[in-house]
């Protein structure tokens, strides 16, 4: 049984968990932007009276949640914002403060696991931002925040605590990975 492009479309921006141009969609799809729309327009009309949205700014499409759940939704957000953080979600924090500057792929090699929903966790709370990669612009970077910094009572990424050894350890796993890739 073939899967229709829109179920294809769907599936995709939910894996993805955040906007994607309709040109990447094409691109990913192997389908021209055409059918792309044509598909997003067929995809919007089957969520109706469901709890997901397709949402579009521009040229990008995200799925979102629809409007009459969003009281909802806030109140498990708040419940996650103020409980504490899970060993899995300072793990990926300290890997994040230690690099100051670290993909998805690589935080899900050095822990061995997807760190999506984490990752979008300490978004959501302020504790991390996403910032394009200054040597790729395809590349997003997740980063401390001058607020997680200031937190915890640091200046500078330098003055953690055993911040060289920890860098150089995870310089360590980068490196051999990337090696074994070769």
């Amino acid at each position: 049984m073939e899967i229709n492009l829109e179920s294809k479309i769907e599936g995709l921006l939910f894996y993805k968990g955040e906007d994607v141009s309709i040109k990447k969609l094409a691109e990913l799809l192997n389908v021209s932007e055409e059918e792309i729309n044509e598909a997003l327009g067929k995809l919007e009309q089957s969520l109706t009276g469901r709890g997901l949205v397709l949402v579009r700014k521009d040229d990008r499409v995200v799925l979102g949640i629809t409007g009459e759940l969003s009281s909802l939704i806030e109140s498990i957000r708040k419940e996650e914002i103020t409980k504490e953080l899970s060993k899995a979600t300072l793990e990926t924090l300290s890997i994040i403060l230690y690099k100051n500057g670290v993909s998805r792929s690589e935080i899900d090699y050095i822990r061995g696991v997807n760190s999506s929903f984490i990752l979008r966790n300490l978004l959501v709370r302020g504790l991390i931002e996403k910032v394009v990669d200054s040597k790729d612009s395809r590349r997003l970077l997740y980063r401390p925040t001058f607020e997680t910094l200031s937190y915890m009572n640091v200046t500078s990424i330098t003055e953690l605590p055993n911040y060289r050894e920890v860098v150089a350890s995870l310089s360590g796993v980068i490196n051999q990975n990337e090696n074994t890739n070769d």
